[in-house]
């Protein structure tokens, strides 16, 4: 009881309304009171014990194993009081049948062959026959043999930098290291280039004994560390390849969907990760030109461009067929506005056992759903409709909850937040991302949580951005980009893609948020991100799960039970007028001086004046709450555009999306900056005129919000 009293006093101190910056009222006492009741439920002996049964197996995507953890989320949604069901998909996936590298020197030596199993002392793990081969998902089968090339991280610089050393990758396979940007940029990047295949690895500079020391001693990623993860386009769509912008249902016929080999999604170049032991002797025998300096990874040799010196032969047999994966889905009614829809989701799929990812964050779902389980129980209901996704096949491509909101796009239309959590806990650094509507709702929600290592997670929050991490892991993934800064509070990232955020805020644009509780996270992907890498290296006591259940979960039942949405306009509005200065002066660098800003320009400020007026009217209750909240939402659906970004239809969000050449990190006001990257003036005209009008429609829909 000491415990729970202790945990009301810091929830009541933290409560301060006047830190938000949103249309929405103040959060009244009896709102207050529910909110303290939830905070007192999860519990971290619980989290742990969900985290070491959704990690007792692998569990990859459409594998038994995988239905089985939906069976337990099931339960858990069920036993809280959720109306529950388990749906499935049918959807294109493959799995390797067989896997061979064999590098050989000049004269026929034979320098490697692989993969080498993952292995260390000590992990009990590890051995488990039903851990799948390292493999590349959405890769093609091959069999070929070629030289090898060496392009560091796989960017445009890098792959530039090969062509201005006269370096060509055609008919070569690209060797490139994991970081920078998504893995499939990387392989995307090397098809353009008309390389031959790609081979992905782990360098130890980037998240290995460069960093400190390496599992099991350590939390960095060990000498056979592999990488898995899906290949697959995503910047183009995520999702099923083959039904891209419809729901994958399992009796769809062949006939509607889209050929995979017409999937514009699909790479048409074979690429498969290795570990750096694999990849050491092929980097040590490469000749050609010493690589700059930047290039220089932290094997003890100097790395060479190549091509010469090494030939590797590429062996993959990939097994694709339809396969079944199943979402968990709960739910609760809402009382006062149920077409009103507040979502919540974390994936469940793994590529080995995921205890990270994504196993933490289904551990912390599952005492969020616990809390407010409890709060059902005591007579509780909520103002709107609250959603759990427990999504499957994100790995593969962001498929289950891809498919789930495709399905959904109707409803979604009243769907007032997207809540996502993923890789919940790997470290003490609290972190989060968010459309700038929610920016200041996620600040206010942190200043209500007690942080597992005191005071409260706004407090760690800002204390952990005061310092840089030296834990920090150059994985690709983890990277939060900040594109304008326009408060001295703590920083809360931008939305790019690489998560189930994806379909629900960049397709259908309801506002979302996404938030992890980071640190030294150096088996990412690997067989070693398993409960003995957890307890020993990120939260051992399970209170970082405590505190981002608490998060997660109090996020939901704020926006389930507030009135006027908690929507901060004003914000959203300044941090595109960065986007398009920062855009002006990039087009004046590319030689587009005559790109004219002005239409732009204009409808930010009519932007912006809407966003202060509305932020005035709602510091007083609404006469009509649901118009209001009507207006609010609308505002945010008029920045989606019909047809879509150009070469990608899919992405409809005229200020956000994942760069096409960057794959996980945002690119603001997309369409006009890839066509000044492109210095394309006749598609950046166009894209400008088209984002004019997204923003006067907004300012619009913001206009006639009573």
């Amino acid at each position: 009881m000491r415990e729970f009293a202790d945990a009301i006093l810091v929830f009541s101190l933290a409560f301060n309304p006047a830190l938000g910056q949103s249309v929405a009222q103040p959060v009244s006492a009896s709102e207050q009171k529910i909110e303290q009741a939830f905070l007192a439920v999860p519990d971290a002996r619980l989290a742990g014990e969900h985290l070491k049964t959704l990690t007792a197996a692998p569990h990859i995507a459409a594998s038994k194993e995988d239905y089985a953890t939906a069976e337990y989320v099931a339960g858990k949604f069920k036993a809280a009081g959720l109306e529950t069901s388990i749906v499935p998909y049918k959807v294109w996936l493959n799995f390797p049948n067989e896997v061979k590298i064999t590098a050989t020197d000049g004269s026929g030596k034979v320098l490697m062959t692989g993969p080498t199993p993952e292995h260390v002392t000590g992990d009990a793990y590890q051995d488990d026959p039903r851990i799948v081969t390292a493999f590349n998902s959405s890769s093609p089968s091959c069999d070929l043999t070629a030289e090898v090339v060496y392009a560091n991280y796989g960017t445009p610089e890098d792959f530039k930098k090969l062509a201005d050393l006269h370096v060509n990758i055609n008919g070569k396979i690209v060797l490139v290291r994991y970081g920078h940007n998504f893995r499939g940029v990387k392989v995307y990047l090397a098809q353009l280039g008309g390389a031959a295949g790609v081979i992905i690895y782990s360098d130890p500079a980037d998240d290995g004994f460069a960093k400190g020391n390496v599992y099991p001693n350590g939390p960095y990623r060990p000498a056979t560390g592999v990488q898995r993860g899906s290949v697959q386009y995503i910047f183009k769509y995520p999702g099923d390849a083959t039904t891209p912008g419809i729901a994958s249902d399992p009796d769809m016929p062949e006939s509607k969907r889209t050929p995979p080999e017409n999937a514009v999604s699909q790479p048409t170049i074979p690429a498969t990760p290795i570990s750096w032991q694999d990849a050491e002797p092929i980097l040590k025998n490469l000749t050609g030109p010493g690589v700059p300096k930047d290039w220089q990874g932290g094997l003890p040799f100097e790395y060479h461009t190549g091509p010469g010196g090494v030939k590797v032969h590429l062996l993959l047999k990939q097994d694709y067929a339809y396969r079944t994966i199943w979402d968990v889905i709960g739910t609760v009614d809402g009382t006062i506005y149920p077409d009103e829809w507040v979502v919540a989701g974390n994936h469940r799929d793994a590529w080995v056992y995921g205890a990270v990812d994504p196993s933490s964050g289904t551990a912390a779902m599952l005492e969020a759903v616990h809390g407010i389980g409890e709060l059902l129980k005591s007579g509780w209901r909520p103002k709107r409709r609250i959603v759990f996704g427990s999504w499957d096949a994100e790995e593969e491509g962001l498929i289950g909850s891809t498919e789930w909101a495709e399905a959904h796009a109707r409803h979604l239309e009243h769907a007032v937040a997207y809540f996502n959590t993923d890789v919940a806990v790997s470290g003490p650094d609290f972190s989060a991302s968010s459309v700038p509507t929610l920016k200041q709702f996620v600040r206010d929600v942190a200043h209500e949580v007690p942080s597992a290592k005191g005071a409260t997670v706004y407090d760690q929050w800002k204390s952990s951005q005061a310092t840089e991490s030296k834990g920090h892991v150059n994985n690709g993934f983890s990277e939060k980009h900040i594109n304008a800064r326009v408060t001295d509070d703590v920083d809360v990232g931008d939305l790019g893609s690489g998560s189930d955020y994806t379909p629900f805020f960049q397709h259908l644009g309801v506002p979302s948020t996404d938030i992890g509780s980071g640190g030294p996270y150096g088996v990412y992907h690997s067989a070693f991100d398993d409960f003995s890498w957890y307890i020993k290296n990120a939260d051992p006591d399970f209170t970082l799960l405590q505190q981002q259940a608490r998060v997660f979960g109090l996020e939901v039942v704020r926006m389930a039970d507030i009135g006027v949405l908690p929507y901060d306009y004003k914000t959203y509005a300044s941090e595109i007028e960065i986007y398009l200065q920062t855009a002006k002066k990039k087009a004046v660098e590319a030689g587009m001086k005559d790109l004219k800003f002005n239409a732009a320009m204009a409808a930010t400020e009519r932007f912006s004046i809407a966003a202060a007026g509305i932020q005035k009217r709602g510091q007083v209750p609404a006469a009509d709450i649901p118009g209001f909240n009507q207006a609010l939402l609308n505002a945010e659906h008029a920045l989606l555009s019909t047809n879509g970004l150009p070469g990608r239809p899919w992405y409809r969000h005229t200020i956000y999306a994942p760069g096409e050449f960057t794959g996980y990190a945002a690119v603001v006001i997309p369409g006009v900056n890839e066509a000044i990257d492109a210095k394309d003036t006749t598609r950046a005209v166009e894209q400008m005129g088209l984002l004019a009008e997204a923003l006067n429609r907004a300012a619009t829909a913001l206009e006639g919000a009573k």
